[in-house]
């Protein structure tokens, strides 16, 4: 079943603002909350659609991506544990948006009217960015590139903990080992209870009395970590992808944040791209434009021939059918452009220069009528594109 549009699910606009985007899904996760709707399936995959669009639309970055290559874009093929994109959220994903929508610090729908809630992720880990180059083959095909990332990683020694051992972890005096602190707000709808991580153990629910000495309390140390990243066919130049739960450790067994992978493309020798396009210039020699030939081009995926016509005049562009990248959502794929440049020769010797110039006054050489009715250039881009 393929998703729907996040501006639809929200009910807003593509030229929506930020505070419409956070209103119409305060509006959705009250209506379809979990805590509201017991044991309806229905109503729960209604609120986990609604924050996953919620997450997508709220953020600049995947806004942008979104905008530009729809629900492709945001996903792929899942890597080495983590999916790329707005898809995949659990449920402490979601709550962590409650906090942003209704002033508190995260938790469940029950904080808010009394309830019970799980602790706050205060401690999740910082994103990480990174660049991965691609040739035009890999960005057309998809590839799975294995790249090696230096990180914040889970210490082995104290198991993520940061404690010396389990005899150096004591129960916070603060919030009795929930992680947060509660506050009662006067609201439209009522009296609202929300919850705010901790300021004494920073959400942990726990103090640590005597630290491990390899991450001197951090529950993670810096190291490096081998991932695999599945790229879909169709990528561009500039694209990010993004890999949930692979960025740095948090603190003390806090999520991870996430790896947002830039793509950018390795030049090619002779090709150039334009959108999903493939252009190349053939310079052709002045028999070969005269008396026809057949010539080999370039393409993404090898050789290719094609059948030049006699008479050919410079600035004629032949089209390859589908030669060049898919696009990314799957509508199809681009063609390669070949435009033919006549190539003036340079040195000559002279005998060379003997016949041409012999042939410099015939009427045949000359250019004459027809030379007025070829059309320009730019109208036959024009052409080529209509």
């Amino acid at each position: 079943m393929s998703k729907r549009d996040y501006y639809e699910v929200l009910g807003v606009s593509k030229s929506a603002a930020a505070d419409e985007i956070k209103k119409a899904y305060r509006k959705l996760a009250l209506q379809y909350h979990p805590d509201r709707n017991p044991g309806d399936a229905a109503a729960e995959e209604k609120f986990k659609e609604a924050a996953e669009a919620y997450d997508v639309l709220s953020n600049e970055d995947k806004k942008a991506r979104y905008d530009r290559f729809g629900h492709a874009g945001m996903s792929g093929a899942a890597g080495g544990g983590g999916g790329f994109g707005g898809g995949g959220m659990n449920m402490d994903d979601i709550f962590s948006h409650f906090g942003d929508i209704f002033g508190g610090g995260g938790g469940g729908f029950g904080d808010m009217f009394g309830g019970g809630g799980g602790r706050a992720q205060s401690n999740r880990g910082s994103n990480l960015r990174v660049k991965l180059k691609l040739t035009y083959a890999e960005m057309a095909h998809g590839v799975n590139k294995k790249i090696k990332v230096k990180k914040y990683v889970g210490c082995t020694t104290c198991n993520n903990t940061g404690a010396k051992d389990s005899n150096s972890v004591q129960k916070c005096a603060t919030c009795g080992g929930s992680g947060q602190v509660r506050r009662v707000t006067n609201t439209f709808m009522g009296q609202m209870q929300t919850v705010s991580p901790c300021p004494t153990c920073n959400g942990q629910g726990s103090t640590i009395t005597h630290k491990c000495t390899s991450c001197k309390g951090e529950g993670r140390v810096y190291g490096e970590e081998t991932i695999s990243i599945d790229v879909p066919a169709g990528v561009q130049d500039g694209m990010q992808l993004s890999m949930s739960g692979r960025g740095n450790m948090g603190e003390r067994g806090g999520p991870a944040g996430d790896l947002i992978i830039l793509i950018e493309e390795e030049r090619h020798a002779e090709l150039s791209r334009d959108g999903n396009d493939v252009q190349y210039v053939l310079s052709l020699s002045f028999p070969d434009a005269v008396f026809g030939a057949q010539i080999e081009v370039p393409t993404i995926d090898g050789k290719a021939k094609i059948k030049i016509p006699p008479g050919t005049q410079s600035g004629k562009i032949f089209r390859l059918k589908g030669k060049g990248f898919p696009d990314i959502n799957g509508y199809g794929r681009g063609d390669q452009l070949v435009l033919v440049k006549i190539w003036t020769p340079q040195h000559l010797t002279d005998e060379e220069r003997a016949v041409i110039e012999s042939l410099k006054d015939s009427p045949n050489i000359q250019p004459g009528e027809d030379a007025k009715k070829e059309k320009s250039f730019f109208e036959k881009i024009k052409d080529v594109f209509s």
